[in-house]
């Protein structure tokens, strides 16, 4: 066969690709955490080929002709996992102005700016998040689909998205993205297109719809929330039968089920319906921990979320501000208890009520309330990759996974903080960060607060 100096020049450059794809890169630090184990291994190595680790450990021999990259006095880790984000918004403005906004902001402005908040949360070393809800206000828009699928295609950089669309709720309740409106000014009731069902066959209804449009998680609202001014922080809004059929037709279609959760009375029937996850869980008692231990139901504590909302108390209404005091109070001593239990906890921050980018502060909060530093590092990587479900891919430093690395200084069983400081970041082989972040990837470089619906 005659091949032409064009074919041969193809075939060529296809070559080169191909081992520079098979290129052998070698990640060396002084200390490894493997995303399991209950200690750190020191003099670290981790061997990267393609997309995948091909070994991971100590003192590993380093292949001949291998890139090395010695990451010197740090600790290289898991890509870090958030089990609640809202990747598609930030609510950490001033309440009152975000809400005049909500009326005339365009969703694809929201969505050219949710593409920094991606970059933002993957160079803080967030690789994989699950984004828990993305609506806007008489728009029928599926904003964290499209970012997901653009992160997925190499578009956009950003975080692995596992997404819940428009998550569901009952009239009036939480997740009711006209509750503190004028009735009718935006023209009609939100129905299951909104997310919003109010029966059992309405929320299969609306399962089935959001899964058509590419959830890979369901979220629902079970009860009220922070930042919601119709309603109470802890009353439940699902009946036992809606939570049913919610858990039933989900785990149905194999999608896993997160509930935005503050009250206990809804927790205790949520658990008892069978839910994955309970997402905040402020008031939750001794009693209805010990149900979740029993049923090995998450908790997603969203610590941050709390913490920023009191630290600018003054940029919220005060129905809001008395709801936040109280659902701030009570997860303390709930989360302390859920430690003390052996609750299996997952690490979820709720980004959007503070800045994208500043997810790891979380870790912190979680080790000031009990919970030990090797732990709070589990409940970020392995924990959150069982509650997602994807435990075969990513959460460990092991052979045939997936090359989510991270490097963060120093010991971060000794200095917590040090998962703020995150230095490198790796996602599926591909180096993301290696140094400063990118400008764009600042959380404080977005000075304007988006707009949507309460989520906390």
């Amino acid at each position: 066969m005659k091949i032409t100096s064009r074919v041969l020049v193809i075939l060529l450059s296809l070559g080169i690709a191909t081992q520079a794809a098979d290129q052998l890169i070698v990640l060396k630090a002084a200390r490894l955490f493997d995303g399991k184990s209950n200690a750190l291994l020191q003099n670290a190595v981790v061997i990267v080929q393609g997309d995948k680790i091909v070994d991971a450990g100590s003192n590993l021999p380093i292949p001949s002709a291998a890139q090395v990259i010695d990451l010197g006095d740090a600790t290289l880790a898991p890509g870090f996992m958030d089990a609640h984000t809202h990747l598609t918004a930030d609510f950490s403005g001033n309440y009152n102005e975000r809400r005049l906004q909500q009326l005339d902001l365009n969703v694809s402005e929201q969505a050219i700016r949710a593409t920094a908040f991606a970059r933002a949360t993957v160079e803080a070393g967030f690789t994989t998040v699950r984004d828990m809800g993305s609506r806007f206000v008489a728009s029928h828009e599926f904003v964290d689909v499209a970012l997901r699928n653009s992160i997925n295609k190499g578009v956009i950089v950003g975080p692995r998205m596992l997404v819940a669309t428009k998550g569901i709720g009952a009239t009036g309740g939480h997740f009711d993205p006209t509750g503190g409106f004028r009735d009718f000014l935006f023209g009609r009731e939100p129905d299951y297109t909104d997310g919003i069902a109010n029966s059992p066959d309405e929320i299969r209804k609306t399962v089935r719809f959001e899964v058509k449009n590419g959830a890979d998680v369901i979220k629902a609202a079970v009860s009220g929330g922070v930042l919601s001014l119709g309603d109470e922080v802890d009353t439940p809004q699902l009946t036992p039968a809606e939570m049913t059929a919610l858990v039933d037709e989900s785990h149905r279609l194999r999608k896993r089920v997160a509930v935005h959760c503050h009250g206990d009375q809804a927790a205790r029937e949520a658990i008892e319906a069978g839910v994955d996850s309970i997402e905040h869980g402020s008031f939750m008692k001794p009693e209805t921990l010990a149900m979740m231990k029993k049923k090995g139901t998450f908790l997603t504590p969203t610590l941050m979320a709390s913490e920023w909302i009191m630290s600018k108390l003054d940029n919220y209404p005060p129905a809001l501000q008395a709801k936040a005091k109280a659902a701030t109070a009570a997860r303390s001593e709930m989360f302390r208890n859920a430690v003390k239990m052996g609750i299996k906890i997952s690490l979820g921050t709720d980004a959007a009520v503070y800045p994208h980018g500043q997810n790891a502060k979380e870790f912190k909060l979680m080790v000031d309330l009990g919970m030990s530093a090797i732990d709070a590092l589990k409940s970020a990587t392995s924990n959150n990759a069982e509650l997602l479900g994807i435990g075969q891919k990513v959460g460990t430093l092991e052979k045939g996974k997936l090359a989510d690395v991270i490097a963060m200084p120093g010991d971060p069983t000794s200095d917590i903080t040090a998962t703020e400081r995150v230095s490198f970041v790796m996602k599926e082989g591909k180096i993301i960060r290696q140094g400063p972040r990118t400008p764009q990837g600042t959380a404080e470089s977005t000075t304007s607060p988006e707009v949507s619906d309460p989520v906390d």
